[in-house]
């Protein structure tokens, strides 16, 4: 996968959110990992959008088959990711806490991200 990513690449839904800096496959575990991670630190407040989904499925012949007789069977299913992709969003918490939580569901995956904020965030001081 050459280049970066064309579409997905800006905040659309929520204040903060993670953007991928590697081309990768993200498995459909990957992403389900990164959402629990979000989730349990966010308790249930605000919302997330996750802005990836794993719609390619791969494959894989067994171990220890010899080469040909045809394409191995379905192993699971990933999502090809580039650079700038955006990956996960969320709205409704505090910076601090979105930081964070974004951070561990950063951990969760197989490539570098980087934290971002939307351009007109302003802190609200009210609570």
């Amino acid at each position: 996968m050459k280049g970066d990513a064309h579409r997905g690449h800006e905040l659309a839904f929520g204040s903060f959110g993670i953007k991928a800096l590697e081309t990768k496959w993200i498995t459909g575990r990957q992403i389900e990992a990164a959402r629990v991670a979000v989730t349990r630190y966010m308790q249930r407040q605000g919302q997330i959008w996750i802005r990836i989904f794993p719609d390619k499925p791969i494959t894989k012949k067994p171990a220890e088959v010899r080469m040909g007789k045809g394409k191995g069977s379905p192993e699971g299913f990933v999502a090809p990711v580039t650079p700038g992709r955006m990956i996960i969003e969320c709205e409704g918490v505090s910076f601090e806490v979105a930081k964070e939580a974004l951070r561990l569901a950063a951990q969760k995956l197989p490539i570098t991200t980087k934290f971002v904020v939307r351009r007109d965030y302003v802190e609200s001081t009210n609570a």
